[in-house]
């Protein structure tokens, strides 16, 4: 797999680059976000995964990661040293599908790189059943990945969208977290229980229905479906 690293501190890019490169990625090194986004042309050669590091010399890293998700549907995961919710979510509003906290273990990084490139090959590989789901004022369109409240779009990330697709399958049924996180992120790793935790809040936030996702303490989540 091809993976873009944006890391503008050398020694640690080619530490990480060697650690990569053992583990059979080929990646290239970006040292700023214009660096990255000139990457990222639509002519290049298609990268797997872009690996973010938020601390860039020449623009803020959550604008590079809006504009990446603009130029491409490459899954991105933030590399950041903030480790409050808010800033979690904010970076998952602007369209990347994970997040690492400095500093992480290597196998945590790992990890986290083949989940979300082992999703985006399962959605390549597949497609939707049913075309749409309609759950009081929130429309799911399926086939074409689109999520409206009253009739206003929302945007969703790639995970937000599969998270709600799994949750509306059966309103009211509550999912267990283990079965959200091998659903969703194709995996069974105990550390993306965090994860998960942030993209619900994430959810609620865009669609502004808090209630619609119910938390069930110790076991998981449920859809509440709203009145019409």
């Amino acid at each position: 797999m091809r993976l873009l690293l944006v890391e503008d501190d050398n020694h640690v890019a080619a530490a990480l680059s060697a650690v990569l490169a053992r583990h059979g990625f080929d990646v290239t090194h970006a040292r700023s976000g214009e660096e990255a986004l000139q990457a990222l042309v639509p002519e290049s050669d298609g990268f797997g995964v872009v690996l973010l590091d938020l601390g860039l010399p020449d623009q803020d890293g959550y604008e590079v990661c809006g504009k990446i998700r603009k130029r491409t549907s490459t899954p991105v995961i933030m590399v950041t040293a903030r480790s409050d919710v808010r800033s979690r979510i904010h970076g998952l509003n602007l369209g990347a599908d994970d997040y690492v906290v400095k500093p992480y273990d290597t196998g945590e990084l790992l990890a986290r790189i083949h989940a979300v490139s082992r999703r985006t090959a399962h959605e390549e590989a597949t497609g939707a059943t049913e075309t749409r789901v309609l759950l009081g004022p929130v429309r799911i369109e399926l086939p074409t990945r689109q999520v409206s409240v009253n009739g206003m779009p929302v945007q969703l990330t790639r995970k937000e969208f599969d998270l709600l697709a799994l949750l509306a399958q059966r309103p009211g049924v509550v999912f267990r977290r283990e079965q959200i996180i091998s659903e969703v992120w194709r995996t069974s790793w105990e550390g993306t229980g965090r994860t998960l935790e942030v993209h619900v809040a994430s959810l609620r936030s865009k669609l502004r229905m808090p209630a619609l996702i119910e938390t069930v303490r110790g076991v998981g989540y449920r859809l509440v479906a709203p009145a019409a």
